[in-house]
C-alpha cells in the first residue's frame, strides 16, 4: 500500500488541482485498513471545501500530524500520506492518531505558499495566537477549524510537517531571546529519537531556523501544553521523485517514534514568561 501511495503521488506532484488526489489516497488507505482507519472531516476552508484527515486507532492518547500549512510544500503532504499508510497498517497501541495531509487546500492546488480566504492571501502558519503576535489570528477558517479540532479531541502530542530545511525542532520559535522551556531535556531526547534515520539537525526552533510569530507548533505548546515538534523535511520546496521517497523513508519511523515516546499528558508549565523581541535574528529561506 505504501509503495502504491507513493507511486501515484510521484506521478502527479505538484500537479494543479490535486487536493482530490490526496483525499483519494486517504480513502484508499482507509479501505485497505477498515478495522483501524477511517477518513473524517475536521472542518471546511473559506471556500467550503472539507478538510479531510485519517483517523487511525482508538486509544486514549490523541495525537496529531498535520502537513501543508504552506501549499507549495508538497513534499510534506507526501510524508504525511506515507506515514498515514504506515500507521494504518500498524497502529500505535493506546493511541488515536489523526493525520491531516493538506491543511491549505487553495495553496496546495495552486502550488503556492499562501492560502486564500474570501479577501486576500494569508500565510496559514502565521495565523494562530502567539505570545509575541500583534496582529489578528484565525483569519482563515482552516486554522480555526484545526484549533477547534484540537480542543474537541484533547490532542496531547502533535507534529507539523514543512519543507525545506533538514531539521526537527521544538519550542520556542517566537520572536524572543528567552528560548528555554522547562522541558528542554525531554525535548532534546525526543528530537534525537526522531532523527535517527534522517540525521537532521535538531534543537530549539528559533536558534535552528528563525523566529516566527503565529505558527502552529508554538501555538499548540503555548495554548494547550501539547508536546509539539516541527519537522522541516528535505532540502527543497520542489523535491524530485527520489528526494520525496527519501523524505518519506527517513521520516516515517522518526514520526512514529516521536508519537510513541512523547509523554502521554500535556505539559503543566507552558506559559511564556520571557520578553518578546522583534530584533531576534531571522534566517530567510521561506520561498
Amino acid at each position: 500500500m505504501l509503495e502504491s501511495i507513493l507511486a501515484l503521488f510521484l506521478m502527479q506532484a505538484p500537479a494543479a488541482n490535486n487536493y482530490d488526489n490526496a483525499v483519494n489516497k486517504l480513502n484508499e488507505i482507509a479501505a485497505s485498513n477498515p478495522a483501524q482507519a477511517q477518513v473524517i472531516t475536521i472542518g471546511t476552508n473559506d471556500q467550503g471545501t472539507p478538510i479531510k484527515a485519517l483517523k487511525v486507532g482508538n486509544g486514549e492518547t490523541a495525537s496529531l500530524v498535520v502537513a501543508t500549512h504552506h501549499g507549495n510544500e508538497y513534499g510534506s503532504t507526501a510524508v504525511a500520506l506515507g506515514f498515514a499508510a504506515s500507521i494504518a497498517a500498524n497502529p500505535i497501541q493506546g493511541q488515536t492518531v489523526y493525520i491531516v495531509p493538506v491543511l491549505n487546500v487553495t495553496g496546495y492546488n495552486r502550488n503556492s505558499r499562501y492560502e486564500n480566504n474570501l479577501e486576500t492571501s494569508i500565510d496559514a502558519n502565521r495565523d494562530y495566537p502567539s505570545p509575541c503576535k500583534t496582529d489578528k489570528a484565525y483569519r482563515l477558517k482552516s486554522t480555526n477549524a484545526l484549533a477547534t479540532f484540537i480542543d474537541e479531541k484533547n490532542i496531547q502530542i502533535s507534529a507539523t510537517l514543512h519543507t525545506y530545511w533538514p531539521a526537527v525542532v521544538y519550542p520556542w520559535g517566537i520572536s524572543t531571546t528567552d528560548l528555554t522551556t522547562p522541558y528542554e531535556d525531554t525535548y532534546k531526547k525526543l528530537v534525537a529519537d526522531a532523527t535517527k534515520e534522517s540525521n537532521y539537525q535538531t534543537g530549539n526552533n528559533t536558534q535552528v531556523l528563525y523566529p516566527a510569530d503565529g505558527t502552529f507548533e508554538d501555538y499548540t505548546y503555548w495554548k494547550h501544553g501539547i508536546w509539539s515538534l516541527l519537522f522541516e523535511l528535505g532540502f527543497s520546496h520542489s523535491p524530485d521523485n527520489t528526494a520525496i521517497k527519501n523524505m518519506v523513508d527517513v521520516n516515517t519511523p522518526g514520526l512514529r517514534r516521536f508519537l510513541e515516546n512523547a509523554p502521554k499528558k500535556r505539559v503543566a508549565l507552558h506559559d511564556f514568561s520571557g520578553r518578546c523581541d522583534s530584533r531576534a535574528p531571522k534566517r530567510v529561506f521561506l520561498e
